[in-house]
């Protein structure tokens, strides 16, 4: 099997999630590092735009298929439906439609809402050009609120994973991004199963080579840790 080329950079959530299924189906890959912009290497080239015209990572280029893919939900489901066939990660042949449905709706749960609510929060805190307070209140209390949502979730589990069925592929997507809690100077300490679910993965085999990766392709590109 030839590897799979992952297009991403060394931070951010959503390349993240995709190396972990990666990682988790035991599939070959290469990591090509772009930047922000439309220089040299820039997510907003010629040559990036050819392989995504949204001009945003990931993007996943498949040698043994002929499929490129972007957007980094459409990735994940591509993976899961080529190389998923014991469906470690996704719904199995047997699974009740229910479990099918509550799939699809906490993906797009965080799809749609939670990841976003927290892209807005870190956008305020730390790169808006001017300090604004009101909306800074604004997402720390709608990334709050969904925490929250999230916490009687993962109730159901005792902590263990976003569906009660076990580990999957949503919980790859949750998890890059509630990462940054810290980051977007958020207190959930009161999430007790939200922490118990986070420290779980944290120390999880796949998380770490990946983290390990992430150091050496951050010193090779001389970029400080975050």
């Amino acid at each position: 099997m030839k590897p799979l080329l992952l297009h991403g950079h060394v931070a951010g959530p959503n390349p993240y999630k995709v190396r972990l299924v990666l990682e988790y189906l035991q599939l070959p890959y290469e990591h090509k590092i772009w930047v922000l912009g439309d220089g040299p290497n820039g997510v907003k080239s010629p040559e990036f735009l050819k392989i995504n015209e949204n001009g945003r990572v990931p993007a996943l280029e498949d040698p043994n298929t002929g499929v490129v893919s972007w957007e980094s939900q459409a990735v994940i489901n591509y993976l899961l439906r080529v190389y998923d066939k014991s469906h470690t990660l996704s719904p199995g042949p047997d699974a009740s439609e229910q479990e099918r449905v509550d799939y699809d709706k906490w993906t797009a749960f965080l799809t749609t809402t939670f990841g976003p609510m927290m892209g807005q929060r870190n956008w305020y805190v730390h790169f808006n050009g001017s300090d604004n307070p009101d909306a800074k209140k604004r997402y720390e209390e709608q990334c709050l609120r969904c925490f929250g949502v999230l916490e009687g979730q993962l109730a159901k589990s005792d902590g263990k994973s976003v569906l009660p069925s076990g580990f999957s592929a949503v919980d790859c997507h949750f998890w890059p991004w509630l990462r940054q809690y810290g980051f977007a100077q958020l207190d959930v300490a009161e999430y007790t199963m939200f922490l118990k679910w986070f420290w779980g993965i944290e120390g999880r085999p796949e998380v770490k080579r990946i983290d390990e990766r992430i150091a050496k392709e951050k010193e090779a590109q001389g970029i400080n840790s975050m």
